[in-house]
């Protein structure tokens, strides 16, 4: 072989290296992504089945109820509400009517739709709130206030 070949040779293998490495972290990258959505959006059925995702809003007031260490509750985001259930120790700073983030799949179908939980994760202080649940809580409120209107 011409040194010119073994040069071409060793380019077109580390390429190809390069390139399978590539393929693994974006493979991995895109297993790990975890989506946001309003129950507005799970609602309307723009929530994947059978993947993780989180959703977030405010833990509807008088839905918390506790069986030992199974916890279920509803979040909302005032225009429409997501059953969830979760198996764990809730953070102490989760409370009802405050807002809420949880992680993890859907469960069940049709109207029977339950969130089920791998992770929840309460706001860090008064005036906090994920901004996406922020926005969906302003545009639930405006839709609501337009169909009250009509």
């Amino acid at each position: 072989m011409k040194p010119r070949h073994k040069r071409f040779a060793l380019i077109i293998g580390a390429l190809a290296v390069i390139g399978a490495a590539a393929a693994l972290v974006l493979n991995a990258f895109e297993e790990n992504l975890v989506f946001f959505f309003t129950p507005t959006q799970v609602a309307a059925g723009e929530a994947p089945q059978n993947r993780a995702f989180r959703i977030g809003g405010m833990v509807k007031e008088g839905s918390l109820q506790r069986d030992g260490m199974n916890v279920s509750f509803v979040v909302t985001d005032t225009a429409h509400d997501v059953p969830v259930t979760y198996s764990g120790i809730l953070p102490d700073l989760f409370r009802e009517g405050k807002g809420v983030v949880a992680q993890g799949k859907l469960e069940g179908s049709g109207n029977a739709v339950s969130f089920k939980a791998s992770e929840v994760l309460a706001k860090h202080d008064e005036n906090y709130m994920p901004p996406e649940a922020q926005q969906a809580m302003d545009k639930a409120a405006v839709e609501k206030a337009s169909k009250s209107l009509k």
